[in-house]
């Protein structure tokens, strides 16, 4: 894009001689772009076409060049001229290095973007024939897309972290290029515990977690340990797929469960379960689920990775919008995708709902699809892996988070869309009425109770 943040921008971009503006030769701008994987004799074809265009007499463009220099020249037009969003478009009709993907996903609405962008048509205008492949659970999800049998996965936020340090599987360079959503969790308890809303009072109680990798696990942790219940010894947490967990509550093998939706509404649905409260209680915006991909994938299909990105952002800014989220709850509902009623999809994404206490609340922020991922979120979970000891010694926060929630990236190619996106990496996060502030990660872990790092 053209615009500049720094009015003085204009007279340091012609200062410079190269295409960009940004280099002060044209020989250090083809070194930089080989040093950032740009392919220099594109971006110059793209930028002679805009000259050509700007002065298609042969005479006149040769004399206006030999004038002002062609750095200077480009730079010049750059300030009126789009020449980064042309690049941009250009770039967008690369050629697909794979047009037939399989995606996994699992059958919850934070899935909503990756799954309503088959039936919306995202997928299909990048020029992508998409295969959605509905998991049973998050371990399967992790595995097949190692094996390169997925090529891209709805995976929860902290898994690619996890995976990328090796915790869990063979440590294997994961991005997270996009989030999927943030919100959209609750702490459900079976009918027979409404008179036991005191944390206090859950001692020796059995929740199902989706895994251990996940904003859920974490999140429950928290809520617990800031009630002064001990999550490794005062209750028992058990990893269950998200579909099993209503009908384990059904049968009393269980407590509780904290989870996506729409399974928190389908307990309250089916008569068997009660919403303690909504996750954005505990950290309102915090993010959930994620769309990922190997490092390996993203090198050997560039095209192909940024096509989906298109998707997938796109899907996502669409299902945000509440005029459209009953429409996409119909799209969803059936069994190709989530397979759930109708009428629960569109108590989730509406955020009208019943709670199963006898109220019907109105929550719009219930679950929300925003597709920024932020940097500071990635260090407040490797906080979390360091606290309750999944991972041991010293954890370099900012290294790991910038190189798996690619958020630099995902600004750029935002913008390229048209979309705005925060112009930070890092922020505070307010959770559980305690300041996270990232830069000083370490101190906020030694301030938590019952932290084993």
């Amino acid at each position: 894009m053209s615009g500049f943040d720094n009015p003085f921008d204009h007279k340091i971009k012609l200062s410079r001689g190269c295409t960009c503006g940004q280099h002060h030769s044209q020989e250090e701008h083809d070194r930089a772009a080989a040093l950032h994987g740009e392919d220099a004799h594109f971006e110059r074809a793209v930028e002679s076409a805009v000259v050509r265009a700007l002065f298609p007499e042969d005479n006149t463009r040769r004399a206006f060049l030999k004038a002002v220099g062609a750095g200077t020249a480009l730079a010049a037009i750059s300030t009126f001229f789009p020449l980064d969003a042309m690049k941009a478009m250009a770039a967008e009709g690369g050629q697909l290095e794979k047009k037939n993907l399989k995606i996994g996903f699992l059958p919850i609405t934070c899935a909503t973007p990756i799954v309503a962008a088959d039936p919306l048509g995202f997928y299909a205008k990048q020029g992508l024939d998409v295969s959605l492949i509905k998991t049973a659970g998050w371990a399967v999800v992790r595995d097949k897309t190692l094996a390169g049998e997925y090529d891209a996965s709805h995976m929860l936020s902290p898994m690619p972290l996890a995976i990328s340090m090796g915790l869990g599987a063979q440590a294997t360079p994961m991005v997270i290029p996009a989030i999927e959503n943030v919100n959209g969790n609750a702490i459900t308890l079976h009918v027979k515990h409404k008179d036991k809303r005191d944390p206090k009072q859950w001692k020796g109680m059995t929740f199902a977690i989706p895994f251990d990798y996940s904003m859920h696990n974490f999140l429950l942790r928290h809520y617990l340990a800031e009630n002064g219940l001990d999550p490794d010894k005062d209750v028992q947490l058990r990893v269950l797929p998200p579909p099993d967990m209503v009908a384990n509550l059904r049968a009393g093998s269980i407590d509780g469960f904290i989870v996506a939706e729409p399974f928190n509404q389908r307990a309250v649905f089916d008569g068997v379960g009660f919403i303690h409260m909504l996750t954005s209680e505990i950290w309102d915006n915090h993010p959930c689920c994620s769309f990922a991909a190997t490092g390996d994938f993203v090198k050997k299909n560039p095209n192909t990775f940024a096509a989906l990105f298109r998707a997938i952002v796109n899907s996502t800014m669409h299902c945000s919008a509440q005029d459209n989220r009953k429409s996409v709850a119909e799209a969803i509902y059936g069994p190709k995708y989530l397979n759930q009623p109708q009428t629960v999809l569109e108590q989730v994404l509406t955020g009208r709902y019943a709670d199963g206490l006898g109220k019907v609340r109105n929550d719009p922020n219930r679950i929300d699809f925003d597709p920024f991922p932020w940097q500071s979120m990635a260090v407040w979970m490797l906080t979390q892996m360091q606290r309750w000891g999944y991972v041991k010694g010293n954890v370099n926060y900012t290294k790991i988070a910038e190189q798996v929630f690619l958020a630099t990236d995902a600004r750029k190619r935002m913008a390229e869309l048209g979309y705005g996106a925060p112009k930070a990496n890092y922020e505070k996060h307010t959770i559980l009425g305690k300041t996270f502030d990232p830069a000083k990660a370490k101190a906020y872990l030694k301030s938590l109770p019952m932290s084993k790092a």
